[in-house]
């Protein structure tokens, strides 16, 4: 069965069938479906998005305002199932919504047009190579200053639109540029489908004037998305593990390397079966927005004063950096205001009591426990990679 997405034939004008295009591998729904009418003031495509967001998951999006994205935040936070959460910065939304996707399957940030969506775009490209299905949002200008030459704030100082979605294409897997309100519905739900299908982020840019403006393809409510099962090959499937296990029976001190493609096939639980491991980051601006959304996650920062991994490729005073009281700034974000606790390890005995004062007394708090290590604590492995990783970096011009 394929993806199936859409709505119903008095929803289009001009067919009974709503969604992808057909050599997309995502099928449209038949006009049969029995849908419920929403209310006339409701049926807005700011409504339907924020619907759509909530029917793959999405409960929680990540935004930061900006002009052309304020009404469109209205209609997002006037949705029930969507709570929307306020971020310090772009990159730090998608950041967010990247991590969102890793725990929830998928993920959303909504920022504002050019000077909104260069900012983000890093976070996207993340996401694109760790194949995160993440949909990025973007309030967009005014769909009347399309194709009028005109210079709009926001942009780099051209008359083109585009320069956003240019940069996009490359990291995302689709991208939809919605200033027509009658192909909003199927450019919506072809993104949303599609991110979903192909694990990857997609880009959708949406006119400032358009969220508000009810219109008769969002009058009824929008059919479920579906997604198929993803099918293995069994015999390629068993042939595969029969090789690896003899491999991993054969070596003697075995490291195991995940890939991203694990999170898209669902084996994540497996894998650390496997391997036993596991991993948390997180960007420090948006400690405030944890203690905010009153978050309990245990937060481990490792100091080692500097960028220990470039000092073994190539060494210089490009690579010490100033030591922050990082326990200090986190204390100053909490300001008093909700429950963190935070502390500072210098040896294994502190560690172990902070992990367990963490997940014992401490477990209502957001805790930020700093691991200070020394600068050259590294592995044999990593110095042998600095060296061929130099090598490599140093060959000289090929001979013309």
């Amino acid at each position: 069965m394929d993806t199936k997405i859409g709505s119903l034939d008095t929803c289009k004008a001009e067919s009974n069938n709503v969604g992808c295009p057909s050599n997309s591998g995502v099928s449209a729904i038949q006009s049969s479906v029995p849908t419920t009418c929403i209310n006339w003031s409701e049926s807005t495509l700011g409504r339907h998005l924020a619907r759509r967001l909530v029917q793959v998951g999405v409960t929680d999006v990540f935004s930061v305002p900006g002009d052309f994205n304020l009404t469109l935040l209205d209609h997002l936070i006037a949705e029930p199932g969507l709570n929307l959460i306020g971020c310090c910065n772009e990159l730090n939304a998608g950041y967010a919504a990247d991590g969102y996707a890793r725990s929830r399957g998928v993920g959303a940030c909504v920022v504002t047009f050019t000077v909104g969506g260069l900012s983000v775009i890093n976070a996207i490209a993340g996401a694109y190579s760790e194949n995160l299905p993440l949909i990025c949002i973007v309030g967009g200008p005014n769909s009347n200053d399309y194709g009028t030459n005109r210079i709009l704030h926001h942009t780099i100082g051209l008359p083109d639109f585009d320069q956003e979605l240019r940069c996009f294409q490359t990291v995302t897997c689709y991208q939809a540029v919605v200033n027509h309100l009658e192909d909003a519905h199927e450019l919506i739900d072809t993104a949303i489908a599609t991110a979903l299908k192909e694990s990857k982020p997609v880009y959708i840019s949406i006119s400032c004037n358009l969220p508000a403006i009810p219109h008769p393809t969002f009058s009824r409510e929008p059919v479920p998305f579906s997604l198929p099962p993803k099918v293995s090959n069994r015999m390629g499937l068993e042939a595969a593990v029969e090789e690896t296990a003899e491999f991993l029976n054969k070596a003697v001190k075995p490291v195991l390397v995940a890939g991203p493609k694990l999170r898209s096939s669902k084996a994540c639980e497996a894998f650390v079966e496997l391997a036993d491991a596991c991993g948390f980051q997180v960007t420090a601006q948006d400690v405030s927005t944890m203690l905010r959304c009153e978050q309990r996650s245990v937060i481990f920062l490792i100091n080692n004063g500097g960028y220990t991994i470039e000092v073994e490729i190539h060494d210089g005073p490009y690579n010490v950096i100033k030591n922050w009281n990082y326990t200090g700034l986190v204390d100053a974000i909490h300001n008093g205001e909700g429950k963190c606790w935070t502390t500072k390890v210098l040896c294994e005995e502190d560690l172990i009591e902070a992990i367990e004062t963490a997940t014992g007394p401490k477990k209502d708090c957001l805790c930020f426990i700093e691991v200070i290590v020394h600068k050259d604590d590294t592995s044999k492995e990593l110095l042998e990679w600095g060296s061929r990783v130099s090598a490599a970096n140093s060959r000289p011009p090929n001979p013309q």
